[in-house]
């Protein structure tokens, strides 16, 4: 049975794919979830203007985090913080301090975005990655330095 899958579907297809699968999955699963609609040229028709409405979407989506990566680019965000014996950082700079000094620069990110793949406890300069969009990664330069 071929069907046009709706939604996207694990280990099966994307939205608007084109694909073959065992009637019985098909009746049972994928039409009664309205995860996908029979092949006819009516419900093709459909998907491509879909797809193609999307894909418009999608590129102006890019190009607008393509250009909020640039300006990301352009800022330097200086953490003082207290330190004790051998330099050691009393906590912490993690994503939700780098979140709120976007915020505090008019920059709404969400700091599930930003990419620390664990606290930054020592003093210097650091790179630390912004994923704004699947194919869009901003990188914005962390400095952490001694407090008072």
């Amino acid at each position: 049975m071929e069907l046009i899958l709706r939604e996207d579907v694990d280990k099966l297809g994307r939205r608007g794919d084109v694909v073959k699968v065992a009637d019985g999955y098909g009746r049972n699963f994928l039409l009664p979830r309205r995860l996908a609609m029979a092949v006819n040229s009516t419900n093709k028709a459909m998907i491509e203007k879909e797809k193609k409405a999307n894909e418009a979407r999608l590129a102006k989506e890019k190009a607008e985090f393509e250009s909020l990566a640039g300006r990301i680019a352009g800022l330097r965000f200086i953490a003082p913080r207290k330190v004790g014996e051998n330099e050691q950082l009393y906590g912490s700079v993690t994503a939700g301090d780098v979140g709120e000094f976007l915020r505090s620069k008019g920059i709404e990110i969400d700091k599930r975005k930003v990419q620390l793949e664990e606290a930054i406890k020592q003093l210097g300069e650091h790179e630390v990655k912004i994923r704004l969009h699947p194919e869009v990664v901003a990188s914005l330069k962390l400095l952490v330095t001694k407090e008072g």
